[in-house]
């Protein structure tokens, strides 16, 4: 398997029992500091929602949905999620939450088109969350700010991981470092966006790009991003660009960069406009979502996804994510993990 990572001498340091009970505390642990440091409630979320209303989200704009129709609404089509990005905004205005709260919840999706490796899996699972915010909060300030609590809750998780299984060693460093993904091109301009990360990362240890889905210097993308939920194309109240980013580890284990989570404050409509014409896309405009906005009917915010699945492999030290969740594997992957000692559920 070309994109499969096979570390020499790979020995899980926890057995298949141990890493279910580790599964679960990591998630019952990182998801009360999430919800106490951003001042979240939990919520109940869909699996699917109706095809044409603009609420899945589009993630790069290339990935299928996986859709079916419904009997009982006359064969009307439905389409599993991709992640809640804008159903969380909806729900935020129906329970006229106040600024400073927001919501999180658990996320599954199936991505039918995902490449199949040792992070990316047809099945996805994902704390999605969603906060209100004021005109003033529409800055680079405030999004690092929210950047550091949510990777303090990430270290604390680590400690307590480590605290539980002393065989397992922290490596997650002090403090996460802030960059504009045109700044990460000027600095090493003969790497792909991928090479970018992996070098970025392996200096820090942990990295949070900004400007995900606007073009840069070079007419290229750092990486695809859906132009209706992000804002990626404006300068905040502080003039700086870019209003949302990715967090990205160094994983030791792997020696590459890992994404632990997508997420930023959300356009307005200026941004939603602006945008969808960068990328021809204003027929959107006609779908409901997209109406509500630009109609002033939902609250300004800040949100994003954090794989649950992917923090629980790298904080257990895991070599693949099907160690962590049961999904779907090619045989070849299998035999191979098989014969590299990674046992994959």
């Amino acid at each position: 398997m070309s994109h499969l990572l096979l570390p020499a001498g790979y020995q899980p340091l926890l057995d298949v029992w141990q890493t279910e009970q580790g599964i679960k505390r990591i998630k019952d642990f990182f998801q009360m500091n999430l919800s106490t440091e951003l001042h979240l409630r939990r919520v109940t979320a869909p699996l699917f929602v109706m095809k044409g209303l603009g609420i899945n989200d589009d993630l790069s704009g290339t990935e299928r949905p996986v859709s079916f129709p419904v009997k009982a609404l006359d064969d009307r089509k439905a389409e599993v999620v991709h992640s809640l990005a804008k159903w969380k905004r909806l729900s935020l205005a129906e329970h006229a939450v106040e600024a400073g709260q927001g919501i999180y919840t658990d996320m599954n999706a199936i991505r039918a088109d995902e490449e199949l490796d040792n992070l990316h899996s047809l099945y996805v699972d994902q704390w999605d969350w969603e906060a209100v915010i004021t005109p003033a909060d529409r800055t680079t300030a405030y999004l690092h700010d929210v950047v550091r609590r949510i990777y303090g809750a990430l270290r604390r998780t680590e400690y307590l991981t480590c605290e539980l299984y002393p065989q397992i060693k922290p490596f997650l460093p002090a403090d996460i470092h802030f960059i504009h993904s045109e700044e990460l091109l000027q600095r090493y301009p003969t790497l792909s966006p991928k090479e970018r990360e992996d070098a970025i990362c392996r200096e820090y240890g942990a990295v949070f790009i900004t400007g995900i889905g606007g073009r840069l210097s070079n007419g290229e993308k750092h990486d695809g991003r859906s132009p209706d939920y992000d804002d990626w194309s404006s300068a905040g109240s502080d003039g700086k660009p870019g209003l949302n980013g990715d967090i990205l580890i160094w994983y030791p284990l792997l020696q590459r960069s890992i994404e632990l989570s997508s997420m930023g404050i959300r356009v307005d409509k200026e941004a939603l406009l602006r945008q969808l014409a960068l990328e021809g896309m204003e027929e959107r405009l006609s779908l409901y979502f997209h109406q509500r906005l630009v109609a002033g009917e939902l609250p300004l915010c800040i949100g994003g996804g954090i794989g649950q699945s992917r923090l629980c492999m790298v904080l257990l030290h895991k070599a693949h994510i099907g160690e962590i969740q049961a999904s779907i594997w090619p045989d070849e992957m299998r035999r191979e993990c098989r014969e590299a000692g990674i046992p994959l559920i």
